[in-house]
């Protein structure tokens, strides 16, 4: 019988040595290597999905390469689609990522049963068969196409494969999986390494799309060596409370597409549910007007959004003011703070603020910077700001309105749900194109306060 050898491998990076050292030689990091007990057959593994007539590759030239349209394979589901860049790439690899509960398995599993005409192999290491049956049930518009696989084994796996002969692969998830040549248990990366790298093989050498699951750590990374995002083609990550409806699927990572773009989506009882126009679901419909509530046009990968911020501002009474943000950096709202009591006298070291993005979503937008001082500010002084007013603009040190990129798709966002002024940087430069809204142009807060309040 061999003998079992044991090495250490970088948790940050993947990389090996033969015997623990402090600083990661690849990554730079510290205390990063852990010891995994690692056995290998001495014979070469051969994948069981590689066909045995497969077509001999050669290198051509640069030149020679047929420049066509990349063919994708169409999903019903419209939101994935525009953050994968346009549909699924024949061979291509995606990493789902996401915290516990969020819906990841929902997602994929809807994904699976919408794919009509194609077959759908789900592979299952967390749940069985029954549990994945009544998750179906609960989804509308299921499929006849889709197969289940129950299994942790990849050996068992590429079997499962060979015979199948999917179009779409699903795994849930990349941690419960393991191989039989490697004596580590699962999750451990000696066994996260291994098993997504007979995955990508498949992937490869079949053309097959391959979804993976992936578990993330508390800091929100993916679990695993980060030697796993750089092997995959694409990294997607699914944001969103489990407290609120709405979840936002951002990509991290595409070599296909750009990864400006977001996807968003509302849970409901039936599955996910996409949202085409989230601009007038996150913006709060309410009977009167109302103090400290703004609205700001934002842009998240290539589409625009109006946000609504929320903004309470009280007297401290605990000594130590308060500074609480939900959805929006806090180191920022203390930067804004900090300029309104500069800039325009407004005492803000004595009072509690706290701020929230409607709808549960995370904003890293700055051009909603002009709404959050308008919020503030309208707590603050307890006067109204008009719902019919939208802002567009970045706040600098000085107090400054600074240009933001896009103005004309912002702008027209807000035409478009029927807003009738928006406050911008006259530092943009406005398009030709007459616009029905009225834009009023500000180039520093004081002149913003000056319109808004007197």
């Amino acid at each position: 019988m061999a003998k079992n050898t044991s090495s250490f491998f970088c948790k940050s990076c993947g990389a090996s040595a033969a015997k623990w050292v402090g600083k990661c030689p690849a990554c730079g990091e510290w205390n990063t290597y852990v010891e995994e007990v690692v056995h290998k057959e001495k014979i070469a593994f051969k994948s069981s999905w590689k066909s045995e007539n497969q077509q001999h590759i050669v290198p051509v030239q640069l030149k020679e390469v047929n420049q066509t349209n990349e063919q994708r394979l169409v999903i019903e589901d419209q939101e994935l689609s525009r953050v994968l860049g346009g549909g699924l790439v024949p061979g291509s690899v995606i990493l789902v990522g996401g915290e516990p509960g969020i819906g990841k398995s929902t997602l994929l599993l809807q994904l699976a049963l919408r794919f009509h005409n194609k077959k759908v192999l789900y592979v299952s290491g967390e749940e069985s068969e029954t549990q994945i049956k009544m998750r179906a049930d609960r989804i509308t518009n299921s499929g006849s196409d889709c197969y289940l696989f129950t299994e942790t084994s990849t050996q068992k796996i590429g079997k499962a494969l060979q015979q199948l002969q999917p179009d779409l692969l699903i795994v849930d998830s990349i941690q419960t999986l393991q191989s039989e040549l490697i004596d580590s248990g699962p999750g451990s990366i000696s066994q996260i390494k291994e098993t997504a790298g007979d995955l990508i093989r498949f992937a490869k050498e079949t053309g097959t799309p391959v979804f993976l699951i992936g578990h993330i750590t508390k800091d929100g990374s993916i679990a695993g060596p980060k030697l796993l995002e750089h092997m995959v083609d694409t990294v997607l990550q699914f944001e969103g409370d489990r407290h609120h409806v709405y979840r936002i699927l951002r990509s991290i990572k595409n070599r296909f597409g750009s990864t400006n773009e977001i996807g968003i989506y509302e849970m409901q009882m039936g599955g996910l549910r996409e949202v085409s126009n989230p601009s007038e679901i996150l913006i709060t419909q309410r009977d009167e007007n109302l103090s400290g509530i703004s609205v700001s046009a934002s842009l998240e990968g290539m589409r625009s959004l109006l946000i609504e911020t929320q903004a309470l501002v009280s007297a401290a009474v605990y000594g130590t003011p308060q500074r609480n943000s939900n959805g929006y950096d806090s180191k920022r709202l203390n930067m804004l703070l900090a300029v309104l009591e500069k800039k325009c006298g407004l005492r803000m070291g004595m009072q509690d603020v706290f701020v929230n993005i409607a709808g549960g979503i995370r904003v890293e937008d700055p051009a909603i910077d002009l709404g959050v001082v308008a919020a503030i500010v309208s707590s603050y002084e307890n006067q109204l700001v008009d719902q019919q007013i939208c802002f567009i603009g970045e706040v600098g040190l000085s107090g400054e309105i600074r240009a933001v990129n896009r103005i004309e798709q912002r702008i027209g966002e807000a035409e478009k749900l029927g807003f009738k002024t928006v406050y911008l940087s006259k530092f943009n430069k406005l398009p030709k194109t007459n616009f029905s809204i009225n834009v009023v142009e500000v180039g520093k807060i004081e002149e913003l306060l000056s319109y808004l309040f007197g």
